[in-house]
């Protein structure tokens, strides 16, 4: 089975994927969506749940720095609620604090233009996010 890794912003949706062992997380896609338009998202991960064998959704939490949930971690939580009416798949909140910060210093190591890495940033985020969820479990 495998685990998918999503990053959600107030208008995109980075998606990571794991391999069937679990081991290593990839990027899939980084979805565009309309601010408000929250079905967009739920679609798209409906539909990976439906063509891929996945038995967790690891969700980003982003959580204040002083550990307080702020408007993002709140718009996490309603997501996580809509999945769940959606899916028929384990959801985890994961905290990301510093995911971003993290996915921009591996963008900037891999040379990318500075436009590529911020079309790519939430998607990059979703790895990251779930490389570090996968390599909790291991431990």
């Amino acid at each position: 089975m495998k685990a998918l890794g999503l990053d959600l912003g107030d208008a995109s949706l980075g998606i990571a994927i794991s391999d069937r062992e679990k081991m290593i997380a990839r990027g899939v896609e980084n979805l565009r969506f309309e601010q408000g338009d929250w079905q967009t998202p739920l679609n798209k991960v409906k539909a990976l749940v439906a063509k891929e064998p996945i038995d967790v959704i690891v969700l980003g939490h982003p959580k204040n720095m002083d550990g307080t949930s702020g408007k993002q971690a709140k718009t996490a939580e309603t997501f996580k609620k809509l999945l769940e009416k959606s899916v028929d798949v384990t959801i985890v909140l994961y905290d990301e604090r510093l995911t971003t910060k993290m996915a921009q210093g591996q963008m900037q190591r891999s040379l990318r233009a500075r436009k590529k890495r911020q079309l790519r940033l939430d998607e990059e985020s979703a790895v990251v996010l779930l490389q570090n969820y996968l390599d909790g479990k291991k431990e």
